[in-house]
C-alpha cells in the first residue's frame, strides 16, 4: 500500500482538522503527537507501554543511530522496527537538527555537513545522500529531508542562505530517496522540512520551492529554538495558506498541551517533543491542571493521585507521596512512573481532540481543556 493520506473532519472556524495516514505497516489517526525514541528507545518504557498508552507512531534519530549501533548493523538485524520490537509506524529525522544543536561540533560546506562526534571525536561527513541511505537502512516509514536548521537569533543574510541550503539538500535528498534500496515490505514515505527563521516570506518561498520538488508530506522546521512563541506561531501562520491539503502538516520539536492545541487550531496535524518524557525523569509531570513538580516538599504525604482526573496506570495505582519517595531515593520506578503517566495525558489529549474534531465540538472542547489546564495544579 502506498502512503496516502485523508482529511475525515474539520473545524469550521478554525484551520483544525482530522485525518488519516496509512501505509503498509498500519495507520495514524490525526492530529498525532509522537513520543520521542532517539536512539530506538522511548526512555524507561517497554514497546509494550508504548501500545498499551495507544502510541500508533514514534521518532528515531539519524543522528544517534548511525554512531551507535550503526545503520548497516540495525539492516543486517532486519530494520528498526525488528531490532527494537515495534510493529507500529516510525518516523526519523534527517540529523539537519544536530546541525543545530551541534553546532560547536559541526562545519557546514555546501556538499554537506562535516562533524564530530560527541561520544569518541571521530569524524562524520554527514550528506543528504548519506541521511537517505540510513533512514533507508533503518526502514523508516517517514523519511525526512537534510535541512540547515537556524539559529535564534539570525540575521535576514543568514536565513536567506540557509533557505537555499535546505532546498538544494532537499533536492537532493529526494534523488537519493527515490533511488535508494528498501527493506523489504517497506513503503516508506518522504517529507519536506520549511526553514527560513522567523522571516514569513523566506518561509513561504521555502515551502514554495520545496512544493515543486514534492513530498508526501511538509514539515514546518527551526522553530521552537528560542524565539519568542508568538514568533513561532507567526511563522507557522505564514506558511500554512500553502500547504497542500491533501498532505500531512507536521510542527517539528512541539511542544506543550497548550502549543500542542495551539498548533491544531492552525491547521497542524502532527507532532513531537521531548517535553513530556524528559521533564518526567526530572520529576515533573503534565495534569489536566498544569504542570506538577512531584519531588517538592509540598507533597510528601499527599495520597492523592499525580492527577486526580487521570485513570492512567500510574493514578490508578500510587500517590504523590509514594512517586516523590521513589525520585528522593533514586529508585528508576519513579522515573517510569512519571514518565507513563505524562505520555498517557498528552496521547489521550491528542485522541480527545480529535474526537472533538469529529463530532463538531473542537473549540468548545479545546476552550475548556485550556481553561482547566491553566487553572493550577490543586
Amino acid at each position: 500500500m502506498a502512503f496516502t493520506f485523508s482529511v475525515e473532519a474539520r473545524d469550521e472556524t478554525t484551520g483544525a482538522r482530522a485525518g488519516v495516514f496509512q501505509n503498509a505497516r498500519g495507520s495514524v489517526k490525526t492530529p498525532v503527537f509522537m513520543p520521542v525514541g532517539t536512539q530506538g528507545t522511548v526512555k524507561s518504557l517497554r514497546q509494550s507501554d508504548l501500545v498499551a498508552l495507544g502510541a500508533e507512531i514514534i521518532l528515531g534519530n539519524t543522528y544517534h543511530l548511525y554512531l551507535r549501533p550503526g545503520h548497516g548493523l540495525v539492516r543486517e538485524l532486519g530494520g528498526l522496527h525488528a531490532f527494537m520490537g515495534w510493529d507500529r509506524l516510525i518516523l526519523t529525522d534527517s540529523g539537519g537538527f544536530q546541525v543545530w544543536s551541534l553546532a560547536g561540533l559541526n562545519r557546514i560546506r555546501p556538499e554537506g555537513v562535516r562533524f564530530q562526534s560527541h561520544l569518541d571525536g571521530s569524524y562524520h561527513e554527514f550528506t543528504p545522500e548519506l541521511s537517505m541511505e540510513i533512514q533507508l537502512a533503518l526502514g523508516s516509514d517517514c523519511v525526512m529531508v537534510f535541512d540547515r536548521c537556524l539559529d535564534y537569533p539570525a540575521s535576514r543574510a543568514e536565513a536567506e542562505q540557509a533557505v537555499a541550503l535546505t532546498l538544494q539538500w532537499a533536492r537532493r535528498s529526494r534523488e537519493a530517496f527515490d533511488r535508494g534500496p528498501r527493506l523489504p515490505g517497506a513503503d516508506p514515505a518522504l517529507f519536506g522540512i520549511v526553514q527560513g527563521g522567523v522571516h514569513p516570506e523566506l518561509r513561504r518561498r521555502c515551502l514554495d520551492g520545496l512544493r515543486e520538488i514534492s513530498f508526501d508530506g511538509y514539515a514546518i522546521g527551526g522553530l521552537s529554538v528560542g524565539e519568542p512563541k508568538t514568533a513561532m506561531w507567526e511563522m507557522v501562520e505564514a506558511g500554512m495558506p500553502a500547504m497542500p491539503e491533501d498532505a500531512p502538516r507536521y510542527l517539528m520539536g512541539v511542544g506543550t498541551p497548550e502549543d500542542l492545541i495551539e498548533g491544531v487550531r492552525r491547521g497542524v496535524d502532527m507532532f513531537d517533543c521531548v517535553l513530556p518524557t524528559r521533564n518526567a525523569r526530572k520529576g515533573t509531570v503534565f495534569t489536566s491542571r498544569g504542570r506538577l513538580v512531584v519531588k517538592n516538599a509540598v507533597y510528601r504525604a499527599d495520597s492523592t493521585p499525580l492527577d486526580p482526573a487521570c485513570n492512567c496506570y500510574t493514578c490508578s495505582n500510587y500517590s504523590r507521596a509514594y512517586v516523590r519517595h521513589l525520585f528522593q531515593t533514586g529508585e528508576l520506578l519513579g522515573q517510569q512512573l512519571a514518565t507513563l503517566h505524562s505520555l498517557h495525558f498528552y496521547l489521550s489529549t491528542m485522541r480527545d481532540l480529535r474526537e472533538s474534531l469529529l463530532k463538531g465540538r473542537f473549540t468548545a472542547w479545546s476552550n475548556a481543556f485550556l481553561e482547566s489546564y491553566r487553572s493550577g495544579v490543586q
